[in-house]
């Protein structure tokens, strides 16, 4: 049992690190497949495939792939290289941007120029043209769905910081009145004061995220050189005393040039705070790809090993510091369709 359960996350990491999958015109989906605006597959259409309990979301291509999608008598099935890879998968709805949850970029129009970040370069016809009001009626008319567990909020900075928490903080306390107290709701906003984590949480904010990106502060520097590294760790410890630990979390980019110790002096330092980390792996793409080799050069891909093996010093890493990720229930913890995730992967 336990090795079949490895053997499933294995492979969930080869899907990670790997290329699209192939989504002929002859193969049925349930639902149209999503395009994101935020997160790694910003900008791409893809779909959620599930398997054993574990679920990736992954680009879709009409004509090539890495992988391919095969329609069976029984559902569907996948392929690697047109060899057999996964027997039976099921291809999940998402609600907005991920499944089970309202999963909303408020913004992405940004202020602040973090080389691997593709929102900001995405056509206005990618974007939505969302505001506030429109976000809380598509949240609350997707709480009508059987699949609606929870709310997410991220966003990237149009003019202040202080201005995207603003429309938060208004989306949350609109939705809080329209749904009560009981649905969870995670927000991911970059913030440049204390007081504004606060007024998250007065608001209704159940769970809150702040990315530290690199913990390599030479890497920070050269792909976030206009945000603070020790800012976001002093916003982080505060966002702890006010939501609470394992209420808080932080993506830390992998395959940037880091070492693996450096990942994992991330991990420790944050989990010191109350912190979860998201080791996320580096989504290199035609959008970002000229802007990350301007300043990192030329970079080696992460691959299937290295992610296993990351997670799994990140799940001891935590089990030391009596954290989990099972704790939240919001946002990529919760989704875990674009990472390794400890106690739900592995």
């Amino acid at each position: 049992m336990e090795e079949g359960l490895k053997q499933l996350a294995a492979k969930k990491a080869k899907l990670l690190t790997g290329g699209a999958v192939k989504l002929s015109s002859k193969v049925h989906l349930p639902f149209a497949p999503s395009r994101s605006t935020a997160g790694p597959g910003a900008g791409t259409v893809g779909i959620v495939i599930a398997f054993g309990g574990h679920r990736v979301k992954k680009a879709i291509s009409p004509d090539q792939g890495e992988f391919e999608l095969v329609e069976t008598p029984n559902g569907y099935s996948l392929t690697h290289h047109d060899q057999p890879f996964l027997e039976t998968v099921e291809v999940q709805p998402t609600l907005f941007h991920s499944p089970e949850q309202a999963f909303f970029n408020v913004e992405t129009e940004c202020i602040y120029d973090c080389k691997f970040c593709t929102s900001r370069k995405l056509e206005k016809k990618i974007t939505k043209n969302l505001t506030p009001e429109k976000i809380v009626k598509m949240i609350i008319e997707s709480s009508k769905r059987p699949d609606f567990k929870a709310v997410a909020l991220t966003s990237a900075v149009v003019k202040a910081p202080d201005l995207t928490v603003d429309k938060i903080v208004y989306i949350v306390t609109e939705v809080r009145k329209a749904l009560g107290t009981e649905v969870p709701i995670g927000v991911e906003p970059y913030v440049d004061s204390l007081d504004q984590i606060d007024r998250l949480k007065k608001a209704g904010a159940n769970e809150f995220k702040l990315n530290v990106e690199s913990f390599d502060p030479l890497i920070f520097q050269k792909v976030c050189g206009e945000l603070d590294l020790e800012w976001i760790m002093t916003a982080l410890a505060h966002a702890v005393k006010v939501f609470g630990r394992g209420k808080v979390c932080s993506n830390i980019i992998i395959g940037m040039g880091e070492s693996d110790e450096n990942a994992l002096a991330g991990v420790k330092a944050l989990a010191s705070i109350g912190v979860v980390a998201t080791l996320r792996p580096l989504r290199v793409n035609d959008l970002n790809r000229s802007s990350l080799e301007a300043v990192l050069g030329k970079m080696t891909p992460v691959g299937e090993e290295r992610l296993i093996r990351l997670a799994k010093e990140q799940k001891r890493i935590l089990i030391e510091s009596d954290l989990t990720t099972l704790t939240f229930q919001t946002m990529c913890h919760s989704c875990t369709c674009c990472d390794i995730v400890p106690f739900r992967d592995i």
